[in-house]
């Protein structure tokens, strides 16, 4: 029998959701205690993988066991797991389902502190600028819409056999001082969020116009991209399926 989890970590402590070898990650941790569990070896699969610091509000991911499971399941799985990981669902599915190719969209929130504030150092990029121009980038972001390369934002070295991404939602909002960048595609590449941030903020500081965006998209350059910003600020926000 298969089965789906849902589940929300902070990234801070972790290397990333995959497991690395000599690294601790997420995926990692939660292989652990699903094997103490249930008493066997299984191996998860994710519904993506983040990079080292990025964190996730909604994850899915899936494993097969031949137990019937019951609804104390997630709460033992919860008892074992450190606090900054935390499991809400265990749902049953069809045996063929895959929390990853079954993934019709999934959407990210990079999100910004303009000025300092203690208490999100480790959920936000603080920046002191004060003079953003916002219209600016949002005009910069509806671009995206027109393209489905995106080799520009990806990471160079990468193992990717496809550069084509569809994004359908891609806006920046402002509410008091948190500056948050809100995007969503059927697929992303590696690395691909964080380098859009850099490269709007490029627009929104003045560095680059709307048009020099458009021209760096069709050059499918990382080079000729904006920076990559720190991780810290990244939330892979939702993932969505016909099924759930």
């Amino acid at each position: 029998m298969r089965y789906f989890i849902e589940l929300s970590y902070n990234g801070k402590n972790y290397h990333g959701w995959q497991v690395q070898p000599h690294s601790i990650s997420v995926q990692e941790k939660i292989n652990k205690v699903i094997c103490i569990a249930l008493q066997e070896d299984i191996s998860i699969v994710g519904a993506g993988r983040t990079d080292a610091g990025v964190h996730a509000s909604q994850m899915y991911a899936h494993f097969d066991t031949p137990k019937d499971l019951d609804a104390n399941f997630t709460y033992k799985l919860n008892t074992m797991l450190p606090n900054d990981i935390v499991i809400y669902n265990t749902i049953k599915v069809d045996e063929e389902a895959h929390a990853r190719f079954d993934a019709t969209s999934r959407s990210y929130e990079y999100k910004i502190w303009l000025g300092r504030n203690p208490f999100l150092l480790d959920t936000t990029w603080q920046l002191h600028y004060k003079n953003i121009h916002i219209d600016a980038m949002n005009k910069a972001a509806k671009i995206l819409y027109e393209y489905e390369d995106f080799e520009c934002f990806s990471k160079v070295k990468t193992d990717v056999n496809t550069f084509i991404c569809k994004v359908t939602n891609a806006e920046w909002k402002l509410q008091e001082n948190e500056l948050t960048f809100f995007i969503s595609a059927d697929r992303f590449l590696r690395n691909m969020v964080r380098a859009i941030v850099g490269t709007l903020l490029d627009v929104g500081l003045g560095k680059i116009t709307v048009e020099d965006f458009r021209k760096i998209i069709e050059s499918k350059n990382r080079g000729n991209a904006g920076m990559s910003v720190p991780a810290k600020g990244l939330f892979l926000t939702n993932v969505s399926y016909n099924y759930i």
